[in-house]
């Protein structure tokens, strides 16, 4: 059973403390797009380059993810969730003073090292605060503040650059960073894994494997997917995870034991997550440039205007929280997964040079429902969905592969945009936009169909959180 000490801060001061800094992670995924244009005018610096101050931090922000998940487990996850604020704060400050691109790029790289550590234990130590009865809730809301963070970087950071400097979306996280180290040292209760050694044999292939695959993902657009560096890395990594997987099936105390797999719950929700991001990441990819290119929006506008959608977690994700506390997270799960493929595959039908916007509102809408219905259930599904000593390594493989579906969706979408289409003209971006919002549709759906695999609800004992236990997972979460 997992260690608590017996100070706690509260479950409301634990959600405040989790959902920022799962913000200030978050966001810098896709913060950087909008500003690259001035980021080139002010540091220089080729295609590639700039390409790279994107890359570096989802490079390192998805292969440490796990690494950061189970460090948290042996070392203690507040003390490790410390360690990955300070240094994705330094970073932040470090890539804001950033002299030159290749500097730009380290910091970027370092910065997601900090978010690989501290963004799984901002699940693991909110599900250690709150009592059992009302996670529901509370995963809602940090749901909410992740979603909105991943779908509006590209508006904050089109609204930094127009308004202020690019250099203010890095310089945003550190008054943020500084204080919540404070409060986190003060408010977080410290808690354990297994406390079981590192598996060094298993960290050192799961994070070789995920570098292979990412980095194949995120340069295969631009390299081609035939060139050697690509196909080499994909091979590389396809088979260091293979050799992961192995190792990790027979294994004394593995980082990420193959046995959860075995259980419906845990495999349903993390093939819908990975799918989820897949066609949520490429269409926002997309559709941010569409109306930037295409409809003549500035990048404020054209964030604005993305409200509907980016904005939607914020009002529904609460209540989808409650349901799921209610009946169960997989119908919520489903439904949302269905409405956002529903909302793009509507935006598929009706993106034209000239659109207006009162015809895209209904698919931002829908999409905006659909992705707020999400966010909070699966969290919940995957935290009940095994032991509460796994529960650290859980929320680190889910948002590895979360990762690792962001970065593939972009590089699907791309290559079909570019097959397609292009930036030639309007009607040109159109042509490859079209096509790429039904395959991101298609792919959600896909993933509300592996959502339907999570067993149904069903009611089982749990101990009572105050008495200083944890719950004991729900009887859904163990079925095979």
């Amino acid at each position: 059973m997992s260690q608590q000490t017996a100070r706690r801060g509260g479950a409301a001061w634990a959600l405040v403390i989790t959902s920022v800094a799962g913000f200030m992670a978050a966001l810098d995924n896709l913060v950087v797009t909008t500003a690259l244009p001035s980021i080139r005018e002010d540091l220089g610096g080729a295609l590639d380059d700039l390409e790279w101050t994107v890359s570096a931090y989802t490079l390192t922000f998805a292969v440490l993810l796990m690494s950061g998940a189970a460090l948290g487990d042996r070392f203690g996850r507040r003390r490790l969730f410390l360690a990955g604020l300070t240094v994705f704060t330094g970073a932040s400050a470090a890539a804001a003073m950033a002299p030159g691109i290749g500097s730009l790029i380290a910091a970027r790289a370092v910065q997601g090292v900090g978010a690989a550590v501290l963004m799984p234990l901002t699940l693991t130590l909110l599900t250690a605060a709150v009592p059992a009865a009302k996670r529901g809730m509370a995963y809602g809301i940090w749901g909410a503040v992740n979603g909105l963070a991943v779908a509006s970087g590209p508006l904050i950071g089109g609204s930094l650059t127009e308004h202020i400097s690019w250099h203010w979306i890095f310089w945003l996280n550190v008054p943020l960073g500084v204080a919540l180290l404070p409060l986190a040292r003060l408010r977080l209760a410290e808690s354990y894994g297994t406390g079981a050694r590192l598996d060094l044999p298993g960290t050192l292939l799961a994070s070789g494997g995920l570098f292979g695959i990412v980095y194949g993902l995120v340069r295969g657009p631009a390299d081609g997917w035939t060139g050697s560096l690509v196909l080499t890395a994909l091979f590389a990594g396809g088979a260091l995870l293979v050799g992961f997987v192995l190792y990790s099936a027979r294994a004394t105390n593995p980082m990420l034991p193959m046995r959860l797999f075995r259980s419906r719950a845990f495999t349903g929700i993390n093939a819908a997550s990975l799918l989820m991001f897949v066609g949520m990441f490429g269409s926002i990819f997309l559709l941010s440039q569409y109306m930037q290119g295409v409809l003549g929006y500035s990048p404020t506008e054209a964030g604005l205007r993305m409200l509907p959608w980016t904005g939607m977690p914020m009002l529904v994700a609460p209540v989808a929280g409650i349901l799921s506390d209610r009946i169960g997270g997989r119908p919520v799960v489903a439904t949302g997964l269905f409405l956002q493929a529903a909302g793009l595959g509507y935006l598929a039908s009706v993106v034209s040079a000239d659109v207006s916007y009162s015809a895209q509102l209904p698919g931002l809408v829908i999409s905006g429902i659909g992705m707020a219905l999400y966010f909070a259930p699966a969290a919940n599904l995957v935290m009940s969905s095994v032991r509460p000593q796994e529960q650290g390594i859980a929320s680190g493989a889910n948002n590895a592969l979360r990762e690792v579906g962001g970065a593939l969706g972009i590089a699907i979408m791309s290559s079909i945009f570019a097959a397609q289409g292009g930036y030639a003209g309007a009607q040109d971006f159109v042509d490859g936009l079209r096509p790429a919002l039904v395959t991101g549709s298609a792919v959600v759906a896909l993933a509300g169909l592996a959502a339907l695999l999570v067993p149904g609800r069903r009611h089982a004992p749990s101990t009572d959180p105050a008495a200083g236990q944890e719950p004991a997972p729900a009887a859904e979460a163990l079925s095979v």
